[in-house]
Order: structure tokens, then sequence, then C-alpha cells
């Protein structure tokens, strides 16, 4: 798991950008804003340092004849049956076909009815989760998916998906997708790099900005484990930046930038 880096709010900022507060970015009013500080959610600095619990991959397809039980996976197929059941507790069970009629169960006990009336029959439909044997072949509980429409080329993603620390109130893409926005305003590397780049060289460090992209989009072959354990370099060199925020005040950092 990857832990998330405590929020610089607290510590010394990283650029004058950082200090927008989160209602700057689009779709952010006074009660989404509320449920951010929550969290301790503040400002764009604190989404930036908003680092994801881990990563799905959404860069490939798998076939549904080749997917592995506990590895996890994305398949694409359309919907073939919906039962809805209440035997024990409320159940929403899909069935969904692939290219070569061979099929996946994905099962779901929490859900709304709005869910439910999405998929219909026939719908093209991407999913990714941890298969596992189930009483009709393989399923998939509570997967991640998206529809995807008949005209769509259903390009794949450049970069690994980052799956948030959820916030009470607001579902994973909002999250992922504030984040994102955060992402957009990052100043240059010049502006928001403290360290200079012959020390970042000598540690073997990725410069700020690079590490925070690193971490927030991977490309596909990063190695997560190295996220998981904290030996990943973009953490290690965020971990340092902390390191940093707890040893310089305001003042100091100005006159770091200013030696710098």
């Amino acid at each position: 798991m990857v832990r998330r880096a405590k929020p610089a709010g607290s510590g010394v900022a990283l650029a004058t950008t950082g200090d927008a507060p989160l209602g700057s970015l689009p779709g952010v009013g006074p009660a989404l804003a509320e449920k951010l500080a929550s969290r301790g959610l503040l400002t764009l600095q604190d989404l930036w340092l908003h680092l994801p619990l881990r990563y799905e991959d959404h860069t490939q397809l798998t076939a549904i004849r080749d997917l592995v039980p506990g590895q996890p996976a994305q398949i694409e197929g359309r919907v073939e049956a919906v039962e809805r059941g209440f035997r024990y507790r409320p159940l929403l069970r899909v069935t969904v076909a692939g290219d070569s009629r061979e099929t996946l169960v994905l099962r779901f006990f929490h859900f709304n009815g709005a869910q439910a009336a999405q998929f219909i029959t026939g719908r093209r439909v991407r999913c990714y989760g941890e298969p596992r044997p189930g009483g009709h072949g393989l399923e998939m509980v509570h997967p991640s998916y998206r529809f995807i429409a008949e005209n769509d080329a259903g390009q794949l993603r450049e970069s690994l998906d980052p799956v948030y620390p959820a916030i009470e109130g607001m579902g994973a893409q909002t999250i992922a997708k504030l984040v994102a926005e955060a992402l957009k305003r990052l100043p240059p590397a010049s502006e928001l790099e403290l360290l200079p780049a012959e020390l970042c060289a000598a540690l073997k460090l990725p410069a700020l900005r690079d590490a925070l992209i690193a971490a927030h989009r991977p490309p596909p072959d990063t190695d997560v484990a190295l996220f998981a354990s904290g030996r990943h370099p973009a953490l290690q060199r965020l971990a340092f930046e902390e390191m940093l925020a707890h040893h310089l005040g305001p003042a100091a950092r100005g006159n770091a930038e200013i030696d710098h």
C-alpha cells in the first residue's frame, strides 16, 4: 500500500501556486470544499501530495479466457445477462461475454437502482478487477467499470490509473479528477524545485515535479511493488521533501531559494 504523504500545508509551501484554495478548481463549490477540508485538503498543494493507495493497470486488455485467478486484469465484453437478488442481502449479478463467447460474472453487493439499470443486455463494458473462482466460472466482485459507446475506439490508458484514499461523500472518480486538475496547475520545475540539481543527482533522486507526476501517473512499465514498499525514487524524493519541510520555515526556504 502506498501511504499518502502528509499535506504540505502544515509545512513549507512548495510554490506560490500551491497555496491556491481548492475552490479555484472547476466544480469545487462550498459543499465539496468542506468534504475535502475534512481530510485536511485545503489547497492545490494538498492535492499534489494526496498520493494514491494503489494503482490499476488500464493500459491493456486481457481476454476473459486468459484471466488468471488472483491476478488483477482489465477485460472488455458485452452484458449478456443481469440478475438482481435479495435472498440474504442485495445482490447484482452481471454476466459479461467476450468476443469468443467466454463469460465472466460481475458481482455487486452495494449498488443502487440507477447503477443496476445501466447494465443493459448487449451494452459494451470494460471492467477491471481481481478474478476469482465462483459458482459459474470466474467472477469479479465490485470491479471498477465503464461503459463504452459503439462508436468509441476504446483507447487504452497511457499510464496506470491511481486509486486514492476514500473521502466520505465523494466518489473515487471525483477525487481522481480533482487531483488531475490540480496537477495541471503544477508550476515549471524551476519554480517548484528547492534542491540543487547536483544534490538530486548525488542522492539519485528525481526532480520534485517529476516525482509528483510519477507518483500520480506512473507509466505502464512501472514496478508498482516499489511504490508499495516505499522504495520507488519518486516516493523517496517526496519523503525527503517532507523532511525538509520540518526543518525549513518560510523564511528559511526563501533564503534557500535565493541562494539556489
